[in-house]
């Protein structure tokens, strides 16, 4: 992502957007790996830093950091994530107020 933006926002909000995109694969990978009754709390920061990537993103687009297909580019994949997530996110909150 970095070599996208110019370089005077290369080390401010692109490395910003690089640090907290790791951190959210990291949740997910973790929270994959877990047994259900553990996944929860993995997930909600997940969708806490998926919000804040797409924040820092924005911020870059008004910006101007980022051009508009840029933008839209990835932008559009981080709404499907989110999608993923939430629907994982609302089945774990249904199975464990079933318990």
């Amino acid at each position: 992502m970095v070599q996208h933006l110019p370089k005077k926002s290369r080390l401010t909000i692109g490395m910003k957007i690089d640090q907290t995109f790791v951190y959210l694969l990291e949740l997910i990978f973790i929270a994959g790996s877990l047994p259900k009754n553990k996944k929860l709390p993995y997930v909600q920061k997940a969708v806490g830093q998926l919000d804040l990537l797409k924040f820092f993103l924005q911020i870059s687009w008004e910006i101007k950091a980022l051009d508009n297909k840029k933008y839209i580019a990835i932008s559009e994949p981080l709404g499907e994530i989110g999608k993923m997530l939430g629907g994982w996110h609302r089945n774990l909150i249904k199975e464990t107020s079933a318990q």
